[in-house]
């Protein structure tokens, strides 16, 4: 089991803090990093792999968040049982980022995989399910939009009935996931513009479409529209939000926030130093 050290001892041994403007009140004993909470924030279960499910939800709530993202359904009641829900559901059983909305081949597996998945996430009360455009193999952008429209509208209805959101992910083909068609703001906004939904909407990620793109800022503004999730994460390395990267997150928290977002701000940081402390580092950073 994953035992907290000195240092963990120490940020998590203050008083409790009861939470303010929608931040959910920490376990006992232990003091939030939520103080403001017009952001509602949530971390990324796979950055933190190596501490035990169970030890990383009681650390999570102690900080004052409400939710884990990326968890698989297996995982939903275990994230229950201590107040938490996950924030953004995967693994639902069809295609993956290489394979995705783009090749029509992966649409019946893609769509049973959401439509089986959809009620059970409402029941769980997880918002969103995650989706991908996939690689492009040769394929061009016209194409790949249409093709995703199409996938698309075949789980727009049952999203907008059951009320859960499915977001498909803006991720960089520079340097993580080479060919990777979705790698453009613009893509990703032209596509879930044509499906006409509510309920499909992008997962923007600042980490990746900042290697892609930067303009940040801007972007946020003109398309928060069509954006129902972010993901942070320090560029370059995808490390800690702290001084050795390129952006201020503090300002494009206060501009996500400004906005008038009600959605979640995933952290999906792999730490170099103490897991627990740069995650209470990032969560008081983009506490606007």
């Amino acid at each position: 089991m994953f035992e907290m050290n000195r240092r963990q001892a120490l940020l998590f041994g203050g008083a409790a803090f009861t939470g303010g403007l929608g931040a959910p009140a920490p376990a006992s004993g232990q003091e939030a990093a939520v103080k403001v909470g017009r952001l509602k924030q949530s971390v990324c279960r796979w950055c933190y792999e190596k501490i035990p499910l169970p030890d990383f939800c009681k650390a999570v709530k102690g900080l004052g968040l409400g939710a884990i993202d990326l968890v698989e359904e297996k995982d939903w009641g275990l994230l229950a049982d201590h107040g938490l829900v996950c924030s953004m559901g995967w693994k639902t059983g069809g295609g993956g980022i290489p394979d995705g909305l783009n090749d029509p081949k992966n649409h019946d597996l893609i769509v049973k995989g959401l439509l089986d998945t959809l009620p059970r996430a409402k029941k769980a009360g997880v918002p969103n399910l995650i989706a991908f455009f996939g690689n492009r193999k040769g394929m061009g952008d016209d194409d790949a939009i249409a093709n995703c429209v199409v996938g698309l509208n075949r789980v727009k209805k049952a999203a907008e009935e059951i009320g859960v959101n499915v977001c498909v992910e803006l991720l960089n083909s520079k340097v993580d996931h080479k060919d990777y068609q979705g790698d453009r703001t613009w893509f990703g906004v032209e596509v879930v513009k044509r499906v006409e939904s509510p309920r499909v909407r992008l997962l923007y990620d600042i980490y990746h479409m900042q290697i892609m793109e930067g303009d940040i800022l801007r972007t946020i503004r003109n398309n928060h529209q069509w954006i129902a999730h972010y993901h942070t994460g320090g560029v370059p390395g995808r490390h800690e939000l702290d001084d050795t990267q390129e952006l201020n997150w503090r300002t494009v928290s206060k501009t996500i926030a400004e906005t008038g977002y009600t959605g979640y701000v995933a952290h999906e940081f792999v730490p170099t130093r103490d897991p627990l402390t740069s995650l209470r580092e990032a969560i008081v950073l983009c506490d606007v």
